[in-house]
Protein backbone atom coordinates (compact mmCIF):
# COMPACT_ATOMS: atom_id res chain seq x y z
CA UNK A 1 0.00 0.00 0.00
CA UNK A 2 1.55 3.14 -0.99
CA UNK A 3 1.92 5.55 1.25
CA UNK A 4 -0.15 9.17 1.05
CA UNK A 5 2.44 12.32 0.24
CA UNK A 6 3.53 14.36 3.43
CA UNK A 7 1.80 17.91 3.43
CA UNK A 8 4.98 20.36 3.82
CA UNK A 9 3.66 23.25 7.00
CA UNK A 10 3.83 26.36 5.30
CA UNK A 11 5.98 29.05 6.45
CA UNK A 12 4.32 31.81 9.03
CA UNK A 13 4.39 34.83 7.64
CA UNK A 14 1.95 36.37 10.17
CA UNK A 15 4.82 38.20 12.08
CA UNK A 16 6.88 39.06 8.66
CA UNK A 17 5.24 42.44 8.56
CA UNK A 18 5.29 43.36 12.19
CA UNK A 19 9.39 42.58 11.99
CA UNK A 20 9.89 44.51 8.75
CA UNK A 21 7.90 47.50 10.73
CA UNK A 22 10.47 47.06 13.87
CA UNK A 23 13.44 46.60 11.98
CA UNK A 24 12.35 49.81 10.13
CA UNK A 25 11.49 52.23 12.81
CA UNK A 26 14.96 50.97 14.10
CA UNK A 27 16.98 52.09 11.32
CA UNK A 28 15.31 54.96 11.11
CA UNK A 29 16.39 56.01 15.01
CA UNK A 30 19.72 54.84 14.68
CA UNK A 31 20.62 56.41 11.73
CA UNK A 32 22.30 59.84 11.87
CA UNK A 33 21.73 61.83 8.73
CA UNK A 34 23.48 65.30 8.11
CA UNK A 35 21.65 68.92 8.69
CA UNK A 36 22.26 71.74 6.68
CA UNK A 37 22.91 74.20 9.00
CA UNK A 38 23.88 77.32 6.43
CA UNK A 39 27.28 78.65 5.39
CA UNK A 40 29.35 80.94 7.43
CA UNK A 41 28.95 83.92 5.62
CA UNK A 42 28.00 87.45 6.81
CA UNK A 43 25.87 89.89 4.33
CA UNK A 44 27.37 92.85 3.18
CA UNK A 45 26.97 95.95 4.90
CA UNK A 46 23.58 97.96 3.47
CA UNK A 47 25.32 100.63 1.32
CA UNK A 48 22.35 103.29 -0.23
CA UNK A 49 24.81 104.38 -2.67
CA UNK A 50 25.32 101.38 -4.01
CA UNK A 51 21.96 100.65 -4.36
CA UNK A 52 21.44 103.61 -6.21
CA UNK A 53 24.65 103.02 -8.36
CA UNK A 54 22.90 99.66 -9.41
CA UNK A 55 19.29 101.39 -10.30
CA UNK A 56 20.88 103.79 -12.07
CA UNK A 57 22.70 101.00 -14.11
CA UNK A 58 19.49 99.03 -14.86
CA UNK A 59 17.66 102.30 -16.08
CA UNK A 60 20.69 103.11 -19.09
CA UNK A 61 19.66 99.51 -19.95
CA UNK A 62 16.12 99.92 -20.89
CA UNK A 63 14.38 101.97 -23.93
CA UNK A 64 10.84 102.41 -23.04
CA UNK A 65 8.78 102.68 -26.30
CA UNK A 66 4.71 103.63 -25.64
CA UNK A 67 2.22 103.54 -28.29
CA UNK A 68 -1.01 105.21 -27.23
CA UNK A 69 -4.05 105.49 -27.90
CA UNK A 70 -3.72 108.08 -30.19
CA UNK A 71 -1.06 106.07 -31.90
CA UNK A 72 1.42 108.34 -30.76
CA UNK A 73 4.90 107.14 -30.00
CA UNK A 74 6.86 108.20 -26.77
CA UNK A 75 10.22 106.87 -26.54
CA UNK A 76 12.46 106.83 -22.96
CA UNK A 77 16.26 106.22 -22.42
CA UNK A 78 19.09 108.02 -20.52
CA UNK A 79 19.37 110.76 -23.08
CA UNK A 80 15.65 110.65 -24.54
CA UNK A 81 12.17 111.32 -23.15
CA UNK A 82 9.37 112.54 -25.91
CA UNK A 83 7.35 111.84 -28.52
CA UNK A 84 8.80 110.57 -31.87
CA UNK A 85 7.62 110.45 -35.47
CA UNK A 86 7.70 106.07 -36.53
CA UNK A 87 10.07 107.42 -39.15
CA UNK A 88 12.66 108.53 -35.98
CA UNK A 89 12.40 105.05 -34.33
CA UNK A 90 15.13 103.03 -35.90
CA UNK A 91 18.17 105.54 -35.63
CA UNK A 92 17.06 105.70 -32.14
CA UNK A 93 17.16 102.41 -31.64
CA UNK A 94 20.44 101.98 -33.05
CA UNK A 95 22.07 104.15 -31.32
CA UNK A 96 20.60 102.57 -28.04
CA UNK A 97 21.08 99.22 -28.91
CA UNK A 98 24.86 100.07 -30.39
CA UNK A 99 26.02 102.90 -28.07
CA UNK A 100 29.11 103.64 -30.45
CA UNK A 101 29.99 106.86 -28.57
CA UNK A 102 29.85 104.62 -25.24
CA UNK A 103 27.64 107.15 -23.39
CA UNK A 104 27.26 106.76 -19.81
CA UNK A 105 23.28 106.98 -19.60
CA UNK A 106 23.29 104.46 -22.64
CA UNK A 107 23.51 100.62 -22.33
CA UNK A 108 27.02 99.27 -20.27
CA UNK A 109 29.52 97.86 -22.91
CA UNK A 110 30.95 95.12 -21.76
CA UNK A 111 33.07 91.85 -23.20
CA UNK A 112 30.87 89.18 -24.09
CA UNK A 113 32.24 85.48 -24.91
CA UNK A 114 30.76 84.12 -27.92
CA UNK A 115 31.34 80.39 -28.16
CA UNK A 116 33.07 79.47 -31.46
CA UNK A 117 34.07 82.96 -32.40
CA UNK A 118 35.89 85.02 -29.24
CA UNK A 119 35.54 88.05 -27.38
CA UNK A 120 33.40 90.61 -28.70
CA UNK A 121 32.46 94.18 -26.93
CA UNK A 122 28.51 94.88 -26.58
CA UNK A 123 25.55 96.04 -25.02
CA UNK A 124 24.39 92.58 -24.22
CA UNK A 125 22.62 93.40 -21.36
CA UNK A 126 20.09 96.30 -23.12
CA UNK A 127 16.57 96.51 -23.30
CA UNK A 128 13.66 97.66 -25.39
CA UNK A 129 10.85 97.58 -23.88
CA UNK A 130 7.62 97.90 -26.17
CA UNK A 131 4.16 98.94 -24.58
CA UNK A 132 1.00 99.03 -26.03
CA UNK A 133 -2.57 100.80 -25.58
CA UNK A 134 -5.71 98.10 -26.17
CA UNK A 135 -6.77 100.18 -29.28
CA UNK A 136 -3.58 100.99 -30.67
CA UNK A 137 -3.76 100.71 -34.05
CA UNK A 138 -2.42 97.48 -35.94
CA UNK A 139 -0.88 99.36 -38.46
CA UNK A 140 1.08 101.83 -36.63
CA UNK A 141 1.98 98.51 -34.12
CA UNK A 142 3.69 96.63 -36.82
CA UNK A 143 5.33 99.88 -38.30
CA UNK A 144 6.90 100.00 -34.58
CA UNK A 145 7.94 96.33 -34.87
CA UNK A 146 9.38 96.68 -38.67
CA UNK A 147 11.62 99.73 -37.47
CA UNK A 148 12.72 97.90 -34.33
CA UNK A 149 13.86 94.75 -36.67
CA UNK A 150 15.51 97.12 -39.33
CA UNK A 151 17.38 98.63 -36.57
CA UNK A 152 18.75 94.99 -35.10
CA UNK A 153 19.57 94.59 -39.22
CA UNK A 154 21.06 97.33 -39.87
CA UNK A 155 23.52 96.83 -36.84
CA UNK A 156 24.47 92.92 -38.06
CA UNK A 157 25.07 94.06 -41.92
CA UNK A 158 27.36 96.83 -40.48
CA UNK A 159 28.99 94.26 -38.28
CA UNK A 160 29.34 91.66 -40.59
CA UNK A 161 30.97 93.93 -43.06
CA UNK A 162 33.68 94.99 -40.56
CA UNK A 163 34.32 92.15 -39.16
CA UNK A 164 33.87 89.66 -41.82
CA UNK A 165 34.30 91.60 -45.17
CA UNK A 166 30.79 91.06 -46.48
CA UNK A 167 27.10 91.65 -45.84
CA UNK A 168 24.89 89.85 -43.68
CA UNK A 169 23.12 87.88 -45.90
CA UNK A 170 26.08 86.99 -47.49
CA UNK A 171 27.75 85.14 -44.10
CA UNK A 172 27.89 81.47 -43.82
CA UNK A 173 24.32 81.22 -42.20
CA UNK A 174 25.97 78.48 -39.73
CA UNK A 175 28.86 79.63 -38.58
CA UNK A 176 29.12 83.92 -39.46
CA UNK A 177 25.73 84.80 -39.01
CA UNK A 178 25.00 83.57 -35.91
CA UNK A 179 28.03 85.32 -34.43
CA UNK A 180 26.41 88.62 -35.56
CA UNK A 181 23.07 87.95 -33.97
CA UNK A 182 24.87 87.42 -31.17
CA UNK A 183 26.44 90.50 -30.63
CA UNK A 184 23.34 92.43 -31.03
CA UNK A 185 20.70 89.43 -30.42
CA UNK A 186 16.73 91.18 -30.31
CA UNK A 187 15.92 91.90 -27.17
CA UNK A 188 12.38 93.08 -27.91
CA UNK A 189 10.23 92.74 -24.31
CA UNK A 190 6.37 93.24 -24.82
CA UNK A 191 4.12 94.47 -22.11
CA UNK A 192 0.39 93.39 -22.19
CA UNK A 193 -1.38 96.27 -23.27
CA UNK A 194 -2.41 98.84 -20.98
CA UNK A 195 -4.63 102.15 -21.21
CA UNK A 196 -2.40 105.64 -21.78
CA UNK A 197 -3.45 108.30 -22.08
CA UNK A 198 -2.31 111.55 -24.35
CA UNK A 199 -0.04 112.98 -21.66
CA UNK A 200 3.25 111.36 -22.74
Amino acid sequence: MAKGKRKVPGLNQSSTADISFILLIFFLVTTSMDVDSGLSRRLPDWDPDAVEQEMKIKERNVMTVQVNKNNEIHVKNGVLNRTIDVSELKDIAKEFIANPDDNVNLPIKEDYEIEGYGTVVTTVRHVISLQTDRTTNYEIYFKVQHELSKAYSELRDAWARKNFGKKYEQCDEKTEQPVARAVYASKISEAEPKQYGTEQ
